[in-house]
């Protein structure tokens, strides 16, 4: 049985419904990041900022946090919904952690609200990723 994978069209509700669930008082800078792993559910998380700042936490490692706590450890797909002029993509460290669960090709969408779209795969968005995993 072929999986079903929710639509962009499924994916930006998604991403338009929780993003108020951000907590961004500091940088006013809300972002949602959906995670469509390889079964076709969905994670989703936000960023949650703290006022002691190294404890602020990206919506990209709360989505991949769910999906892995849900018993999942493969992405197929990464959507990034942000308010920012420019679509926001994931920092460093979050680009570090998709890899560790995302194969190379894996898609990544970076959308914001006035629509405007950046597509990668992962390899893209992270060439070099660090990797323990033997190869």
């Amino acid at each position: 049985m072929k999986e079903k994978y929710p639509s962009h069209d499924e994916l930006l509700a998604i991403g338009q419904k929780y993003i108020a669930n951000s907590y961004s008082p500091y940088s006013r800078f809300p972002v949602c990041c959906v995670i469509v792993s390889a079964s076709g559910k969905t994670y989703v998380g936000v960023n949650v900022e703290n006022g002691a700042y190294p404890l602020s936490r990206c919506a990209e490692q709360i989505a991949v946090g769910a999906m892995v706590t849900a018993g999942e450890r493969q992405i197929r797909e990464v959507f990034i919904y942000s308010r920012a002029d420019e679509p926001a993509t994931p920092c460093g460290a979050c680009r570090q952690i998709i890899s560790e669960f995302a194969s190379s090709d894996a898609s990544l969408t970076c959308e914001n609200e006035k629509g405007v779209k950046l597509s990668f795969s992962v390899a893209e968005l992270l060439p070099h990723a660090f990797s323990l995993k033997a190869k």
